[in-house]
């Protein structure tokens, strides 16, 4: 027989959701202030945080060919540095925990918040060359929006982070500046939807609320290949 009680059950699912950060702020902060008190919660919510942990064991990384981020920036800025970039992809990792939920916890879960597309048209990782900053990206065709998850890193104080579409020889376009939440949806234009195939994101450091000149104004920080699933 279990020596958990119906709480203690609850409070594996609560922890559960609290480690995939599905928890409104206000419940949130409930929760830690219960962790500074509760061993046995800590416990809970520990497990929790080494099994997600371990989701990303048995992936294998991937390298696409390099980017070379003088390029990137010359298109940007109209001038070039050189520096490398290898990236890869890890949003395999957010969609096995979020199957971890679905069947830990119940579907009841998945709607707090935004969540990966189940079948996404593309893909992308958007990575700092040193993976200082790595924000995972999923379009979802049929709603038109990108869901984003900043896995790493996190903007300058007092400064911002924007996101921009890199499609062929054309002009970069802003998509966006980041929200402060780890995972956010973006919507991206009926008229830029059609140029994301085979197109390059990238994000640039810039004051709040965005480029004031609608081209980067500051440092490229990180780049990532759109792929086609």
């Amino acid at each position: 027989m279990s020596d958990e009680t119906p709480d203690r059950e609850a409070d594996k699912a609560l922890a559960g959701e609290y480690a995939l950060g599905l928890l409104p702020p206000d419940e949130a902060a409930a929760f830690e202030a219960r962790l500074a008190t509760d061993p046995v919660l800590r416990a809970i919510y520990a497990d929790w945080a080494e099994d997600l942990a371990r989701l990303t064991d048995r992936i294998e990384p991937v390298a696409p060919p390099p980017w070379v981020f003088g390029k990137i920036e010359t298109r940007l800025f109209g001038r070039g540095r050189t520096r490398g970039s290898w990236l890869s992809w890890a949003m395999g990792a957010v969609a096995a925990a979020v199957v971890v939920v679905a069947v830990g916890l119940g579907t009841g879960v998945l709607d707090r918040g935004p969540t990966p597309p189940g079948s996404p048209a593309y893909v992308a990782e958007i990575a700092a060359e040193d993976r200082s900053l790595v924000v995972a990206a999923a379009y979802d065709a049929g709603q038109g929006r990108l869901f984003i998850d900043r896995q790493r890193g996190a903007p300058r104080e007092g400064r911002a982070l924007e996101l921009w579409l890199i499609a062929g020889e054309d002009a970069p376009v802003s998509l966006g500046v980041l929200p402060s939440e780890a995972q956010a949806d973006l919507t991206v234009p009926a008229a830029l939807r059609a140029r994301l195939d085979g197109a390059v994101l990238a994000i640039s450091d810039e004051p709040p609320g965005g480029s004031p000149t609608g081209t980067a104004t500051g440092d490229i920080l990180a780049v990532g290949e759109i792929t086609n699933l």
